[in-house]
């Protein structure tokens, strides 16, 4: 007889019987197996919000295998997911096999390596029902809120809404952003810089204001004047510091870390990131190895880093790059107070697995997300990055102006790698001048600059992630679906990389936030994800939890129900006339997107894809241009009649060139950003002015 080990998938399967032996067999359950049922609440709010579960449909096969084997088998191990999750499914497997729960039954491992498998068996436990508690509670909670809201919006605005606990919160955090965009009134500010020149090098200096303090220059006379009184004057350098500076690494990655970093710098959805992370953790097929657990457990909030893998990363870093990138101490970095600290921070499992050497084995898209994981472990190991550091203070006629500059002494960690940011913004940074307190200097220009302030940024991918994770809505593993669901639903839109809310997302989030003030309420929510973790600490009884949640929603639900009006939500006009019958289109959400119908519906059945227009004209037929995407993911840009019209390009169409009225296509990134003439003979080009500079 041997001994079953049940996983929850064929890959984890696969990696984890390479361990095991041959008294060992694993099989997978393929996920949950029972669930609360899809049809109904399922949940007894009279009995204590009793949930109750039903085996999945299409699991019957699975479930009888296991039954099978386990019955065959000599004892049985419980080793899916080291969280809640997973503790809840070891439950359901305990359940329907009819295991002893207090028997040691579940084993957990945070990356899938032979000792890390092996030193699990040794130490076997109960199932945790403290963790099963926490979950069951969000189970429970979300059943609740989804099942009760979502008929509600369905009976006054419109039918396959839905109402989340999480999702809600996460809507109304981008519509609120929107709320802020618009209101936001832009306010005239200038810049004066004066450049000067030394040893064939320039430099800037940045205006601050007088000996008194900050100045600010909101109009040109102000700064017309100042000008005025400096202009071909020398600037005398009255405050001089030189120093040493040093940048250190960013911690390895937690889940919401590796997203948000994924987003930015591979344009990955969460989604993307959580899946492909899935694979690299559960196992990959390595050439001449077989299936290997490449990276540690990815559903993380925890920046804790075993001493083992610290000890493997100095060594690896030793032979890579000598001694003086090796810190003199491992570094230990900081979790975070609300950190639940379960698992490690993510990292490579074995890290003398440099992703070159196993490229050939990954797809494009493991590769990159694996490079990601262990480039940001491997730096965060080493040395800091140090900088020679120039500060100075430069005065002419009482004004006071501000050099600063700074040069890359040792690259330390950013040999390795250098963390991606939210957004375009690149500071300038001024070569070192070689200047000596009391030298007198003449610029040899002054530039001002007209600038307007900015409203804040549309949340990306990314930042709506890192809002959620500060302001303590949501868990590691609920940042992904959550903007996937708020997607799917219409709520949110992408354009580009930035979320914007749609008509029908402001008005749901309006109506939650005027008839169930806590359901959307930020720190309702976050105080709710505390005491699911005080449920798993064994501090507080899940029941009641829940029970203090619940009653309060009911009574708003029956107030919102009663006075509540029918609201009416229109469709987004477009500029595309129908074709047969002359309206504007609309657009509309179906089952794989959005798409364009007509408002005539159902005398007039047009519809159309849903495509960006482009306010440029094919120069072969006259249509509009459109914006579309590859298979691969890749921006392109064709003509509205294409195939009749053959008309493609891969870069972007701005406008006609004003001196030979040929395309004009962007080119260049950030703010090296130009227009191009594509006929090459006219050579024209011009620089493309962001809003606000």
């Amino acid at each position: 007889m041997k001994k079953l080990v049940i996983v929850e998938s064929p890959a984890k399967a696969r990696t984890i019987a390479k361990f095991l032996g041959k008294e060992f067999k694993v099989e997978a359950s393929m996920g949950h197996i029972r669930d609360l049922p899809k049809s109904d609440l399922g949940v007894d709010v009279e009995n204590n919000f009793a949930p109750k579960y039903i085996n999945i449909r299409g699991k019957a096969d699975v479930i009888n295998r296991l039954k099978k084997s386990a019955q065959e088998a000599e004892k049985v191990y419980l080793a899916t997911d080291p969280d809640r999750e997973g503790e809840a499914i070891s439950w359901h497997l305990a359940i329907i096999l009819g295991l002893d729960q207090n028997d040691k039954v579940r084993i957990t491992f945070n990356e899938i390596t032979k000792k890390a498998v092996q030193e699990s068996l040794k130490n076997a436990r109960p199932i945790d029902q403290n963790l099963v508690n926490a979950q069951q509670a969000r189970r429970v909670l979300d059943r609740l809120v989804g099942y009760k809201l979502s008929p509600f919006l369905w009976e006054k605005v419109k039918g396959g809404l839905s109402a989340g606990r999480v999702q809600s919160v996460a809507t109304r955090l981008v519509v609120e952003r929107e709320e802020e965009i618009e209101k936001f009134k832009p306010e005239e500010y200038w810049t004066l810089e004066a450049v000067f020149k030394k040893d064939n090098q320039e430099f800037k200096a940045k205006f601050y204001g007088s000996k008194k303090g900050k100045l600010e220059l909101k109009n040109q006379e102000q700064v017309d004047k100042i000008i005025n009184q400096i202009k071909d004057k020398n600037f005398k350098v009255t405050k001089l510091k030189i120093s040493e500076k040093k940048k250190n690494p960013p911690p390895p990655f937690i889940t919401s870390t590796l997203q948000q970093e994924a987003s930015r710098k591979l344009r990955f959805t969460p989604a993307k990131t959580m899946m492909i992370a899935q694979m690299l953790y559960e196992g990959v097929e390595i050439k001449g190895e077989g299936s290997v657990g490449l990276i540690t457990y990815m559903r993380t909030d925890s920046t804790r880093v075993a001493e083992e893998a610290q000890e493997a990363a100095r060594r690896i870093i030793l032979q890579r790059f000598g001694k003086e990138y090796v810190p003199e101490k491992p570094r230990v970095y900081k979790t975070k107070k609300d950190a639940q600290d379960a698992h490690e921070a993510i990292r490579p499992t074995y890290i003398e697995k440099d992703p070159e050497s196993i490229k050939d084995s990954l797809t494009p898209d493991q590769y990159r997300l694996y490079k990601l994981i262990y480039d940001r472990f491997l730096a965060s190991q080493m040395e800091s990055s140090i900088y020679d550091s120039l500060s100075a203070e430069l005065e002419v006629e009482g004004y006071v102006f501000k050099l600063t500059g700074s040069k890359l002494k040792f690259a330390g960690f950013m040999e390795v790698y250098v963390e991606g940011k939210d957004t375009d913004e690149e500071e300038e940074e001024n070569q070192l001048p070689e200047i000596f307190e009391g030298e007198m200097l003449k610029p040899i220009k002054l530039e001002k600059k007209q600038h307007f302030t900015q409203p804040p940024s549309r949340y990306t991918e990314a930042t709506l992630i890192k809002a959620l994770e500060e302001k303590g809505i949501g868990r590691p593993s609920t940042y992904a679906p959550t903007i996937q669901t708020i997607l799917e639903r219409g709520y949110v839109v992408k354009e580009d990389r930035f979320l914007k809310p749609t008509e029908l997302g402001k008005v749901v989030t309006n109506i939650l936030k005027e008839y169930f003030k806590d359901i959307i309420d930020i720190e309702f929510t976050a105080e709710l994800e505390e005491n699911l973790d005080r449920i798993e600490e064994g501090k507080a009884d899940w029941v009641e939890i829940v029970r203090k949640f619940y009653l309060p929603l009911e009574k708003e639900l029956e107030t919102a129900r009663n006075t509540m009006q029918q609201i009416k939500v229109d469709d987004e006009e477009t500029d595309v006339v129908c074709e047969n019958c002359g309206r504007k289109m609309v657009i509309k959400k179906g089952r794989y997107g959005r798409f364009l119908a007509c408002p005539g519906y159902p005398e007039c059945k047009n519809t159309k894809p849903y495509f960006d227009y482009l306010d440029v004209l094919c120069p072969k037929c006259g249509k509009k241009l459109i914006e579309k995407k590859s298979k691969k993911g890749k921006k392109y840009f064709t003509c509205e009649s294409y195939p009749e019209c053959n008309f493609i390009v891969w870069e972007r169409p701005a406008k006609n060139c004003p001196k030979c009225n040929q395309l004009m296509f962007e080119k260049g990134k950030k703010r090296s950003k130009k227009l191009v003439c594509s006929n090459e003979s006219c050579g024209y080009e011009e620089k493309i002015v962001e809003k606000g500079e």
